[in-house]
């Protein structure tokens, strides 16, 4: 079962790794900040929480040692780093930073004007 457990790990491990590459270029690739902070929170969170989770599976098949740090690790990150995206997207939107010239639609726009004109 160690020898199973290991390859388990290292398969979460590298997924991880490869997650966390194709966010990085995906980080240089894409247009603008909404899109960035995509690239940057979701596929990035996902990277980490793999490669964390497979530490995790590491330390219990082969030292048989549940780390609580690393759950705390998976847990903060899921938790963090979608609240953290929408805010950085939300003050970028209400800050002005313009959207890709070829993005199809802007949602906020309508909503965002109804609120300057109640006020």
């Amino acid at each position: 079962m160690t020898v199973i457990g290991e390859i388990v790990a290292t398969i979460f491990i590298l997924s991880g790794a490869v997650i966390c590459l194709i966010s990085a270029v995906g980080m240089l690739r894409f247009p603008d900040v909404y899109n960035r902070s995509h690239a940057a929170s979701k596929s990035s969170a996902l990277g980490v929480v793999s490669v964390l989770t497979g530490t995790f599976l590491f330390f219990i098949f082969a030292e048989e040692f549940i780390s609580i740090r690393l759950l705390l690790g998976i847990f903060f990150v899921f938790l963090t780093a979608p609240v953290g995206a929408h805010m950085v997207c939300r003050s970028a939107y209400r800050t002005g930073v313009e959207l890709w010239e070829k993005s199809s639609q802007d949602d906020l726009k309508r909503i965002l004007g109804k609120e300057e004109i109640s006020k």
